[in-house]
């Protein structure tokens, strides 16, 4: 096996998923900021998760309406004043 090839910061993180209150504790080197108190009393890194196999409908066989329209607006918002954003002519 090759030598110094895996990340450093590789442990073990939390993720969520607050749509349906689902979380799992696996290894990984994701960055993130928060942090969460697992049922073990240890606390880890906590990675928010909008969709999950326990709720994204092709495993649980249901329909469910997702807010992207939300998300749309919120990224609209956040890049309206970068060179990025379309200015009123371009349009």
């Amino acid at each position: 096996m090759k030598k110094d090839i895996h990340p450093s910061n590789y442990r073990h993180v939390v993720f969520k998923d607050f749509s349906c209150d689902f979380a799992f504790l696996t290894k990984s080197c994701v960055a993130t900021k928060d942090s969460i108190k697992w049922e073990d009393g240890n606390e880890y890194p906590l990675v928010k998760l909008e969709i999950s196999s326990q709720s994204h409908p092709f495993f649980t066989g249901k329909m469910k309406f997702i807010d992207t329209a939300g998300r749309i607006d919120k990224f609209n918002k956040k890049f309206a004043n970068t060179k990025f954003a379309k200015k009123e002519s371009e349009e």
